[in-house]
């Protein structure tokens, strides 16, 4: 069996996707704004400028809001002649003001959004309050799916360095930046279903931060990991989740790196066999299934002494029961072959080394001697099949790495592990780098 893809409840990552709740000191709660009149006292250096078209729209909605009982009904139907009359950017910013605090003050969404569009088209704000404008038209824009204002909105605020605190789900509080933002900005993308689009937006901020030397943040990564793996973008899912083994490896994330490379490709049994020796070295299964599966592709009757090692260390790793009654039937079988089939290891491997050999008794040499844990043996006969005609050069590259790897020589084994094309380049990629990190590199 294959193990097959685990629905979304149950995925690790399908939590990524994380609620937020932003908290209203840095959204769109109400932000108190001086009035023309009173603005030029509080600048000593520049002198807001108001022409008299402007002072005379202005003063009647002001007369409205400060009445002893305000008007906002009546403040709402003087704004279009005082919109019309705001030339200059003050008036922009003076005017965006009224609006803002007059949309909040009634509940007017259309009215707040237009007051925020006017104060930034002033371009006189400062950039903390700058920030949070940009920001608060993000908001609304993205209620309004208006995905193309709600990025540039999203882009200006990155552009001013704005930050805000943030309410987690768990009452927690986080402050989030830029790198968080352009999360956001992915999620502008996905919102809409625009798989490709948002994907290639975070691999386009990946390379960038790469190419600058800086470390990717772990959620762009988990964010891109989520999306193609949940949504079965398969040709993309293999690529972050060796991204996130790279840049942020655990055991945890090596034992998802398995699982997830798995699901995202039809693997042939050999294939599946390479990627699940993987989780050995890792001692990272993460479900007992991974080698339950393990154990049944190496099959009893093939490779009974790795069946053998496989079960008692995952019985040791506490991921299998050995009382299992699958596990314990297999084992019994593997552990009646194991005194055979070694007792016939060196004849294999005179057989290998005779100047005649043949390219399927080198492979199977190989194999057999990988399988018990003779990897300088299966490195020396992998390397001879390689030069022969007809060699299945991906199947037996991988496996040359798996052995160099075993024996220490984790530069040679990525050397290796790097030739690997086709179909095998994912688990490849894997190994080539969980043997960079053994090697310290």
């Amino acid at each position: 069996m294959i193990f097959t893809r685990p629905n979304t409840v149950s995925r690790p990552f399908s939590a990524v996707a994380m609620a937020l709740v932003i908290a209203a000191s840095g959204a769109m709660g109400t932000i108190a704004f001086p009035e023309p009149a009173h603005a030029q006292d509080e600048d000593e250096e520049r002198k807001p400028e108001y022409s008299k078209e402007f002072i005379a729209a202005y003063q009647p909605v002001e007369a409205a809001l400060k009445a002893e009982a305000p008007n906002p009904a009546a403040a709402k139907a003087l704004i279009p002649p005082l919109v019309a009359a705001s030339k200059n950017a003050d008036e922009k910013r003076a005017t965006g003001g009224v609006l803002l605090n007059l949309g909040n003050e009634t509940d007017d969404a259309a009215l707040r959004l237009q007051g925020i569009e006017l104060m930034l088209e002033s371009g006189i704000l400062e950039p903390k309050l700058e920030g949070q404008l940009s920001f608060a038209a993000y908001q609304a824009y993205r209620d309004e799916n208006n995905v193309a204002a709600a990025k540039t909105a999203l882009e200006r605020a990155i552009a001013v360095n704005h930050t805000f605190e943030a309410t987690m789900t768990d009452g927690s509080q986080r402050n989030f930046g830029a790198d968080d933002m352009r999360t956001m900005i992915a999620d502008l993308y996905f919102d809409q279903g625009n798989f490709a689009e948002g994907l290639a937006y975070l691999s386009d901020q990946i390379e960038e931060r790469r190419s600058a030397g800086g470390q990717i943040p772990e959620n762009w990564i988990r964010k891109g990991l989520s999306t193609a793996y949940e949504n079965e973008i398969n040709d993309v899912t293999p690529k972050y989740v060796a991204m996130l083994a790279e840049n942020y490896p655990s055991d945890v994330v090596w034992g998802d790196a398995v699982i997830v490379t798995l699901n995202a490709n039809s693997y042939q049994n050999p294939e599946v066999l390479d990627l699940l020796r993987l989780s050995r070295r890792t001692k990272a299964y993460n479900d007992a299934r991974v080698l339950t599966e393990y154990v049944e592709i190496l099959d009893p009757r093939r490779y009974p002494g790795e069946v053998v090692s496989v079960i008692d260390e995952g019985s040791a790793l506490g991921v299998i029961d050995k009382a299992d009654s699958f596990i314990a039937e297999t084992r019994t079988e593997a552990a009646g072959r194991v005194e055979t089939d070694r007792a016939d290891l060196p004849s294999l491997a005179a057989d290998a080394r005779a100047s005649g050999a043949n390219l399927k008794t080198l492979v199977v040499a190989g194999d057999t001697f990988l399988s018990y844990d003779k990897p300088a043996e299966a490195e020396e006969f992998y390397t001879k099949a390689l030069g022969m005609s007809g060699v299945e050069t991906p199947l037996v590259l991988t496996r040359l790495g798996i052995a160099q790897y075993d024996q220490g020589k984790y530069a040679e084994a990525v050397e290796t592990f790097n030739k690997v094309e086709g179909a095998r380049k994912d688990i490849a990629n894997l190994w080539a780098i969980y043997a960079a990190q053994k090697a310290g590199v």
